[in-house]
């Protein structure tokens, strides 16, 4: 038990370092040119608020949502936490090599550039990758079924939103960002 409340601790402090990181970067960002309506965001974003609502509370809520179908062992432990700093790194390297381009709603930034380099290289939102598996990584730890109902539901939420990015990005960068497509997988490097 002491291994899980280490990772679980690892995990929160991932999340903090996470956030913190979110809203700094966030003052220094370019001047927004274009930015999505609030009906279209809360298309995502319903979603995003359900499924950090069932990773944070999924133990408290009834059954099967509360059912915990994976054991608080320690190798289990061990590699949420190891997979959650892994996530936030990736995040964290996305976020860095996008800049001052980077925005946490569908934006395009006066002279917005489309970034291909770093994680770039390997997925389109490798922000969103980073995230999934600090999701993952969350849920794997408390090991709820919220918690992995919770991931489904982000990883949703991250589809209609990329959805709308990539449309954008093809009006901005017609030529470019088609060719980056067909050769960069959208989450999953190599996969998908």
């Amino acid at each position: 038990m002491q291994a899980h409340s280490l990772a679980i601790n690892i995990i929160s402090g991932c999340w903090l370092l996470f956030a913190a990181i979110w809203v700094i970067g966030a003052l220094s960002t370019k001047r927004t040119v274009y930015r999505e309506t609030h009906a279209q965001r809360l298309r995502y974003w319903v979603l995003l608020v359900i499924a950090y609502f069932l990773l944070l509370y999924g133990r408290r809520l009834p059954y099967p949502l509360n059912l915990r179908i994976v054991p608080h062992v320690v190798p289990t432990a061990l590699a949420a936490a190891v997979l959650c700093v892994i996530g936030l790194a990736f995040a964290f390297w996305a976020r860095v090599t996008l800049g001052r381009n980077w925005s946490g709603v569908v934006t395009l930034k006066e002279g917005h550039e489309l970034v291909e380099r770093g994680p770039y290289r390997f997925v389109r939102h490798p922000i969103y990758t980073g995230i999934l598996t600090m999701f993952f990584a969350t849920a794997l730890a408390l090991g709820h079924t919220a918690g992995f109902a919770a991931t489904l539901l982000l990883f949703a939420s991250f589809w209609i939103k990329l959805g709308r990015e990539e449309g954008l990005m093809l009006q901005q960068f017609p030529e470019q960002y088609a060719r980056y497509k067909r050769r960069t997988k959208a989450i999953v490097p190599f996969i998908f």
